[in-house]
């Protein structure tokens, strides 16, 4: 028994390792983001879009929601490639790897959405058709957090330092993974979803099940990603020297840029529901990550939608 316990401690992946868990999370949850949200779906949410009054502003304001989301996928599935690069663990290298193939994944259900919803409803109404890419749907903000968040997965090809590294997945895994991700899943789910809201432009905008269904699978796996940054965040505080002061400033810095991306109101973020829900996740996980002795979330409880907001 001892010699078999041997062998296998000699053996390249550790399946109870945090990454390992994740890793194989990724491999039973996985999804088809053209099989697992059907036809019939997509069909209810065109004929709702069509027969709902809603003006051509709102469809506009909804289309820059999914624009933006579907750029951030594309642009979150580029940015990854240099950490697989400074990994030097297995489980760690094979998580990450999953990770970018979820990317790709949330990157082709909004293409598909907007081909197969937006698209079509535009040609059967007077609506506008717009192309996901148009700059119109980019404010400066969102462009400089996507920006910085490239410049810092790419700065660890030069400085894969314990810091830098911190400072890559506070960018990455939580700035855009949790905390602006998380809080777009909450407002796609409160305005298009079958629930009550406490948004008020929600009581004007119709059921869109096939959009709230990609969105369920989306955030799912995205529950991992959150849970894999947090982990590695509260290993290189706890055991290689990196200051929570890192951690604290990175967010910080992120935090007006993320209001200023996703705020309903874009003339007054500080008094918006949706910025309310990001400052709420960057307290919670600036909580976690600092306090060496909370264990991070499990994936699911991760990407719960926390009904209301407090001030």
């Amino acid at each position: 028994m001892a010699e078999m316990t041997s062998e296998r401690e000699g053996l390249r992946i550790d399946p109870d390792s945090f990454a390992g868990g994740h890793f194989r999370h990724a491999v039973h949850n996985t999804w088809d983001p053209y099989g697992d949200v059907s036809q019939e779906a997509l069909r209810r949410d065109r004929e709702n879009l069509i027969e709902a009054d809603v003006t051509r502003e709102q469809f506009v304001g909804m289309l820059q929601i999914l624009a933006r989301f579907g750029a951030g996928e594309e642009a979150v599935t580029e940015d990854l490639t240099p950490l697989l690069g400074v990994l030097d663990d297995i489980d760690d290298q094979m998580f990450v790897a999953s990770q970018v193939y979820d990317e790709a994944l949330h990157t082709e259900f909004f293409d598909r959405y907007w081909r197969e919803v937006v698209l079509e409803v535009a040609e059967r109404t007077d609506w506008p058709a717009l192309m996901p890419t148009d700059e119109r749907f980019f404010n400066e903000s969102y462009v400089e957090l996507f920006d910085r968040t490239e410049r810092a997965m790419s700065s660890l090809e030069g400085d894969s330092s314990p810091a830098n590294r911190v400072r890559a997945y506070c960018h990455y895994h939580i700035g855009i993974e949790s905390i602006l991700a998380q809080t777009g899943y909450w407002n796609i789910t409160k305005l298009f979803g079958p629930d009550e809201t406490t948004l008020e432009v929600a009581r004007e905008m119709p059921d869109l099940p096939g959009l709230v269904e990609g969105i369920r699978h989306v955030r799912a796996d995205e529950g991992r990603h959150v849970g894999f940054g947090m982990h590695k965040i509260q290993h290189h505080v706890a055991n290689d020297d990196v200051a929570p002061d890192v951690v604290a400033d990175v967010l910080e810095t992120l935090m007006p840029l993320i209001a200023e991306s996703v705020a309903v109101d874009a003339s007054d973020p500080e008094d918006d529901p949706v910025v309310d829900y990001a400052r709420a996740k960057l307290e919670h996980r600036l909580d976690v990550i600092l306090d060496e002795e909370a264990d991070v979330p499990p994936a699911e409880e991760l990407v719960e939608l926390t009904p209301t907001i407090a001030r």
